[in-house]
């Protein structure tokens, strides 16, 4: 499967705008699609494309702000970035404590707008490869049974098998049995490597 490449999506009101950071991205060598509403970037956008936002704040009825704001709620976590020809500082700190990745002024300077673009397509790269190993370690914990499950906390606990004999009331040689599933399953050759999988995983996600 051919893997799609990342767009830089710009949504402003303005069709000169449009058309003049097309022209600088995409001279660029980046794929663009533009946007003249932030309704008509909802009613398209895949929440699974790679890419970015290259967002205008002030538009008439839902403004860039509130766009933000409904791809939060959805749980997009494409970087953004906001345009804004008032140099509004108060919606600035706004949008940046809304997660926004920066915020340019314009008129924005091709280099300024190009260095912030790959930053933002770069730091949505990252971020999908971190889901996406996190989601292959979920589906190889889905494959452990809850005995399973329970002498992985155990051992990651550093526990040593006669011990976690003994807290789950069965024998030594049960538990290396178990243990012994729990690495192939997890596709472990160590226990270093299978505290480091649960350590990305987190805490939470290990009950």
């Amino acid at each position: 499967m051919n893997e799609i490449s990342p767009r830089v999506f710009v949504v402003d009101d303005d069709p000169a705008v449009l058309k003049g950071l097309s022209r600088v991205l995409r001279s660029a060598g980046l794929e663009v699609a533009t946007f003249n509403s932030p309704c008509e970037f909802l009613e398209q956008h895949d929440p699974h494309a790679p890419g970015c936002l290259l967002l205008d704040v002030a538009m008439p009825g839902l403004n860039g702000l509130e766009l933000q704001v409904s791809l939060t709620a959805e749980g997009s976590a494409i970087p953004i970035i906001f345009l804004t020809g008032r140099g509004d500082i108060p919606m600035s700190v706004q949008a940046m404590k809304a997660g926004a990745l920066d915020f340019l002024t314009k008129p924005v300077h091709d280099e300024d707008l190009l260095k912030a673009v790959h930053a933002a397509l770069e730091k949505d790269r990252i971020g999908r490869e971190r889901r996406a190993e996190l989601d292959e370690i979920q589906e190889r914990l889905a494959t452990l049974t809850p005995r399973e499950r329970e002498v992985l906390n155990h051992v990651v606990s550093g526990q040593p098998n006669k011990q976690i004999a003994n807290d789950l009331g069965t024998v030594e040689q049960t538990i290396k049995v178990h243990r012994a599933r729990v690495m192939e399953k997890m596709k472990v050759n160590s226990v270093a490597e299978l505290v480091r999988l649960t350590e990305h995983l987190g805490k939470n996600q290990m009950e």
